[in-house]
């Protein structure tokens, strides 16, 4: 009998742990393939780092084939240009095309710089979002420095994962306190996020507090509900919106470096495909990660569509972090065994939330239970800590990479954290910047 082919769509953090679980859970029974349009994993969650010099990219890389070799998964260095759901196919950038039983959708999102004039690395300003976006960030850091002036960090209207837009600033505010220059750079926090701490999911536990007060320690000033209209050469336009949507104030920010998150859409290989996308080319999936109109198709992570947690005056998306990603993965996995054996698909994903925001010199911690409220568990908390915690945790899910093993790590470390905050294990020493591993 024929092995059914699963087709895996993109080789990032979701895609990555996803071809590892399929692998355990279904053994030989399936043939796996990755297809992707490069063959280097990045630990997305260390670019920031990447981008002020506390890390190489070197270091947050694994090469993929041969790990993937190791663990029976077919590995295609070529992106996908188009699927065709119908005929269960999905065309390659180099015309060729694979045939699949069951697709795993797993791209990540494309970076929609373009929406706003002058936005982005083409544009006038920096990005983390993709760790070569860090390494020219670096590269610009670096002049910025010989000749400092005003920074704008933030996040623009649609954007989906604000957690490291707080993180950069602070880790900036970090850097250039140790540089001794923290007084020669003025710095604006412009978010689209109706106050401080929402993070597109109406707060957790008191970010809302806790994050109000490390800007106003670091001296950062903050833009809520803000809509950029179009960036120049060391101008921001921002319009500050009122709850009615109504424009309040216009500013006009100078900046001598900036960093922006931009929105996000699916990426254009599956954009357009009839039932199987929103117009904003995210998938449509149902509570078991199908999408509704094409069962043998799955998708996972940052590529998936997940309603806003409520109407806000400028438009706010919901990040899909690593806690979700991973139980997405796991559900995915259990359902095809299921399906595999001609059972009814059944287990669900926990859409629960954790983050760990690095600020060079200490972080803020918090986990949602389940990610939109009302939750049963509604956490966070801030310390030197947090700092520590990013640090081993980002050797961990590398070492995890690296040996293509499986198991959930996000989970453990939800307990872990949780645990180590209620016994007051809240003085472990950060690591400077300098030593960082």
């Amino acid at each position: 009998m024929t092995r059914p082919t699963i087709v895996i769509l993109g080789a990032g953090l979701g895609g990555a742990i996803a071809a590892y679980d399929i692998r355990r859970t279904l053994g030989a029974q399936a043939r796996i393939v990755m297809v992707s349009k490069g063959d280097i994993f990045h630990f997305t969650p260390s670019n920031p780092w990447v981008a002020v010099n506390w890390r190489k990219r070197e270091a947050i890389e694994v090469s993929l084939p041969e790990v993937m070799k190791r663990k029976g998964v077919e590995f295609i260095n070529v992106g996908a240009s188009g699927i065709r759901p119908a005929d269960k196919v999905v065309d390659l950038t180099d015309g060729r095309v694979i045939v699949y039983d069951y697709l795993v959708i797993a791209t990540g999102p494309e970076l929609a710089f373009d929406e706003i004039p002058g936005l982005g690395p083409d544009g006038h300003t920096v990005s983390i979002c993709h760790v070569d976006h860090a390494v020219e960030a670096a590269g610009a850091f670096d002049r910025f420095l010989e000749n400092p002036g005003p920074i704008v960090v933030g996040a623009v209207q649609g954007a989906s994962c604000f957690g490291p837009a707080y993180e950069f600033a602070m880790i900036l505010d970090t850097e250039l306190r140790r540089r001794k220059l923290r007084d020669k750079v003025p710095m604006t926090f412009v978010t689209s996020e109706p106050y401080i701490g929402h993070l597109g999911l109406d707060g957790v536990g008191d970010t809302k507090g806790l994050l109000e007060s490390e800007m106003r320690q670091r001296h950062i000033k903050w833009i809520t509900n803000a809509r950029v209209t179009g960036v120049d050469a060391g101008l921001m336009h921002v319009e500050e919106v009122n709850d009615d949507g109504t424009v309040k104030t216009v500013h006009d920010l100078p900046f001598t470096w900036s960093m922006m998150l931009p929105a996000f859409r699916g990426v254009e290989a599956v954009r357009g495909v009839e039932g199987l996308t929103n117009p904003r080319g995210f998938i449509l999936v149902d509570k078991h990660q199908r999408n509704p109109t094409w069962p043998d198709i799955f998708a996972l992570g940052v590529c998936i569509a997940i309603p806003p947690t409520g109407p806000t005056p400028v438009p706010v998306g919901v990040p899909k972090t690593g806690f979700m990603i991973e139980s997405m993965v796991s559900a995915i996995s259990a359902n095809l065994k299921q399906i595999l054996k001609g059972e009814a698909p059944s287990f669900e994903a926990s859409w629960n939330a954790i983050c760990l925001a690095d600020f060079g010199d200490g972080g803020v911690a918090f986990m949602a239970q389940p990610q939109i409220p009302p939750r049963n568990i509604n956490w966070s908390a801030s310390g030197r800590w947090v700092h520590a915690a990013k640090i081993a945790f980002e050797g961990y899910f590398l070492r995890k990479v690296r040996k293509g093993q499986a198991e959930p790590l996000y989970e453990k470390l939800a307990l872990d954290l949780i645990g180590a905050h209620k016994v007051r294990r809240v003085s472990t020493p950060a690591s400077t910047p300098e030593t960082l591993p």
